[in-house]
């Protein structure tokens, strides 16, 4: 189940950056809002995920989720940039990610 609230928990991220992104420093109210509900909402669940999972798993697989969706997001939506090295960046995080998990105790 753990693994199950660390994916949740990592779209919620994805959710809050991309809301961030798009409430221009704060200063547009529905994505401001979307950013503090969704990042609260993003660690409640990591903390559910974190009772059963280790703590460097749990942090490194949340963070890696919303790092490698939010660039994904940028290139799909926001029209940012895709270069070979900002790949070859996502493929080392995602190569992390599934070595965190192959490693796990749980």
């Amino acid at each position: 189940m753990a693994w199950f609230y660390i994916g949740i928990a990592g779209l919620l991220e994805i959710l809050w950056a991309f809301a961030m992104k798009k409430s221009a420093g704060f200063t547009l109210l529905v994505p401001s809002v979307i950013t503090v509900v969704g990042a609260a909402a993003s660690m409640v669940v990591l903390a559910m995920a974190m009772k059963t999972m280790p703590l460097g798993t749990a942090y490194s697989v949340w963070t890696g989720i919303g790092a490698v969706g939010a660039f994904a997001l940028g290139i799909a939506v926001l029209g940012e940039p895709l270069t070979p090295l900002r790949v070859l960046a996502a493929l080392l995080i995602v190569s992390g990610l599934v070595l965190m998990k192959l490693a796990s105790v749980d």
